[in-house]
């Protein structure tokens, strides 16, 4: 490890302060180190004798960047745990990290390329050799660039980052094809656009959660998922524990209590799409009227959401009172059909109240690849060229949206249109089923690679991964996959990528970082430079971003849907504590550990209101039908006293159709049954906006649980939507 003391790191990057000076986090790395050998007085039970390496990487199970080091024992991974010295993570990892071990050595993980032996998704592959495989895909694209169609070929990306995003835009400039789109579900596209709209800049700022006194949540689950939950709950502890102030209080506004609504002082069932006029409110009451907020009133508010105006009123004074105050969005709040307005109505409530945010500098490296950022309008697009024969051949590496886009929209038919597929998969999921050709790339501990967190910390950062083990299976990194693609469409092409490794790209672009500030690092050779950032696990200086000024106002939300009718309950799914989008529901930790609310492992399930449980005859276990005008799943029931009567809550994770052993045909996917619906601002998917019916199917299942009672046992601490609460058919004008 980095001989810097963390207490000495967190006064360089925590508490809004970056430190003196360019690269400052290699300086300190480079410093002499002490070791100390001390024998185990009582030897582990699983303990071996010999020498463990640590080696710092970066951690790419989600999307956040954490900093990672990885022990080593005679050659094998054994354990991850979080960077001290990163900034993002600081010595922290969650258990998806952890999960970075499943996916190394996991028994389904494809260990050479796979060329398609049955029907185009049915998931049935023998493998070939590299030299095949290379053959079969440059020879497809060489073939449709010679013929002047190289803007047939199109490629979709999950989120790609650093100096990798690069390489792909040198390779796509060689087919002669703009149509590159990187792809995440998780990504927060109404957010971005929000942030646009108020800010003028579509990127995302440091929320200071750590210095805030006072939080305001509006569905945002920022311990569980929310863009950077590593570091969100590092913050959330300084937060908490004052350091020498005030200890912060926390409120949560949201239908369905998440894991930071358990965890709230506060947790306020608003009705679904009511977040922005509660925000607007608050700002109102805090701005006296002014600026062009004076129809937002309490009163307004208190009638859309469901809370009385006193609670509202409450919340006015505790954001006005806080020193430093902070309100978030996220969730359900900001994917509804009007997720960009009420972004933007929390974005002018940190104007008016003075949130603890600051904005990002660029990042360092892949920059650009913001440009590559597939919102949803752009993945329609898509299909609908694809569903039109104007796509020859499709590349798909590191996404899954046959599994994350509703069946509505037509995807998987629209791939099925597509004359050649390939996918750069380590699995069969259930997109790179479609494919006709699959090659196997390395996994992350095998690979090179470099990051620049999204978010940021509010400084700038850059991180080199590094391979911790030798490659496991007949694997190829993904950067040797797209020089080899490259060098065979034909020798102008190859002129264009004169690396013979990822490796060798990497140093050339870290190179151009060094020579650009060679002169603040004390002397330092590249050589040197190179390995401090290796050993320290990542880069920093002192750079920050521009003052966030508001250039634009307020977007109204409108009233919030009240279902009636055939469909009279809002459903919302929602990204797994455990699964994430669906990404780590093949790993078998995963599967093991027991969402934090409900206790329960290796199933879907539906979350109702005991209330509603109650009017429905309905008890845990009992399978029901859920229906939208889209379609319709079954999955059993589990009574969830924090959750609104009037909405269905449902994990995103399971209901894989290809996903390996532990995830295949298991559960239900609850975003196969939305609507076609998007945010009405920004395009995005609005996966929080459908509605539905339910029914009992007459079926039950014995749920594998480990929990506690989910009943209050009289102590009334959940308020009226509690047990013996009011029903959904009475009014909940007074609900607080």
């Amino acid at each position: 490890m980095s001989a810097i003391d963390r207490r000495d790191f967190l006064k360089l990057v925590g508490a809004g302060t970056a430190g003196a000076g360019a690269g400052f986090l290699v300086k300190e790395s480079s410093r002499d180190r002490r070791e100390q050998y001390i024998p185990y007085v009582a030897t582990p039970e699983d303990y071996a004798p010999g020498i463990a390496t640590w080696y710092k990487t970066v951690c790419r199970q989600c999307n956040a960047g954490c900093g990672i080091q990885v022990r080593i024992r005679e050659g094998r991974a054994k354990k991850i745990e979080g960077n001290a010295m990163h900034p993002v993570s600081q010595g922290r990892s969650c258990a998806l990290g952890q999960s970075g071990l499943n996916v190394l050595y996991h028994p389904d993980r494809l260990r050479t390329p796979q060329q398609r032996r049955g029907d185009r998704g049915s998931g049935s592959f023998a493998p070939i050799s590299w030299e095949q495989a290379y053959t079969s895909v440059a020879e497809r694209l060489a073939s449709l660039r010679r013929a002047g169609k190289g803007e047939r070929i199109a490629v979709l990306t999950g989120t790609v980052q650093g100096h990798m995003h690069d390489l792909l835009e040198i390779f796509m400039r060689g087919l002669g094809s703009e149509r590159y789109l990187q792809y995440d579900f998780s990504s927060p596209e109404s957010l971005l656009a929000a942030n646009k709209t108020t800010y003028g800049r579509e990127e995302l700022p440091y929320y200071d959660i750590a210095n805030a006194d006072f939080l305001l949540s509006f569905g945002a689950d920022y311990l569980s998922h929310w863009l950077s939950p590593v570091h969100h709950g590092m913050a959330y502890g300084n937060l908490r524990q004052g350091a020498g102030r005030k200890r912060g209080d926390v409120v949560q506004v949201e239908a369905r209590m998440s894991l930071s609504g358990a965890n709230a002082d506060k947790w306020l069932p608003a009705r679904p799409g009511s977040e922005g006029l509660i925000a607007l409110a608050i700002a109102n009451k805090i701005a006296g009227g002014s600026g062009g907020l004076s129809a937002y009133t309490v009163a307004r508010a208190a009638s859309a959401s469901g809370l009385t105006a006193e609670t509202i009123e409450e919340l006015a004074v505790a954001f006005t009172t806080a020193d430093k105050p902070l309100a978030i969005a996220g969730g359900p709040a900001t994917h509804s059909s009007n997720g960009t307005a009420n972004a933007v109505a929390v974005n002018v409530l940190n104007a008016v109240g003075g949130g603890a945010l600051v904005a990002n500098p660029s990042p360092v490296i892949g920059a650009s690849a913001t440009n590559r950022r597939a919102g949803f309008a752009d993945i329609r697009k898509l299909i609908a060229d694809m569903s039109a024969g104007s796509i020859d051949a499709l590349i798909i590496a590191d996404t899954n949206p046959v599994f994350s886009v509703p069946d509505q929209f037509g995807l998987r038919a629209a791939i099925e249109s597509v004359p050649f597929v390939t996918a750069i998969s380590p699995f069969v999921d259930d997109t790179s089923a479609m494919a006709d050709i699959i090659l196997t790339p390395h996994s992350a501990l095998e690979s090179w690679g470099d990051d620049a967190p999204q978010p940021g910390v509010g400084l700038s950062t850059a991180s080199i991964a590094q391979p911790v083990v030798a490659p496991v299976h007949d694997t190829r990194a993904l950067g040797d996959i797209i020089i080899e693609l490259g060098r065979r469409l034909d020798n102008n092409v190859a002129t264009t990528l004169p690396w013979d490794t990822t490796y060798d790209f990497l140093r050339a672009q870290w190179r151009k970082i060094y020579d650009a500030r060679a002169g603040s690092l004390d002397g330092m050779n590249f050589e040197e430079f190179w390995n401090s950032v290796l050993q320290a696990g990542v880069w920093a200086e002192e750079r920050k971003g521009p003052a966030l000024a508001v250039t634009s106002g307020v977007i109204d939300p409108g009233t919030p849907v009240i279902p009636d009718g055939e469909f009279s309950f809002h459903f919302q799914p929602y990204i797994s504590p455990i699964f994430a989008d669906g990404r780590g529901a093949n790993l078998p930790w995963q599967q093991e550990l027991p969402d934090p609310l409900t206790g329960v492992v290796y199933n879907s399930w539906i979350e109702l209101n005991p209330a509603t449980a109650k009017e429905m005859k309905l008890k845990d276990g009992d399978v029901v039908e859920v229906s939208s005008a889209s379609g319709s799943l079954r999955a059993p029931v589990i009574i969830y006293p924090a959750v609104r009567p009037d909405v269905v809550a449902m994990p995103i994770g399971q209901g894989h159709q290809h996903y390996g052993r532990y995830a295949s045909k298991r559960g239900a996917n609850p975003l196969a049954i939305l609507n076609d619906t998007v945010d009405r601002d920004s395009g995005a998917l609005a996966w929080c906006a459908t509605t539905v019916s339910i029914k009992s199917v007459g079926e039950r299942v014995a749920l594998i649980r480990n929990s506690g009672t989910p009943r209050e046992l009289g102590r009334s601490i959940l308020g009226p939507y509690g047990e013996g609460g009011k029903t959904r058919h009475e009014s909940d004008d007074d609900h607080g």
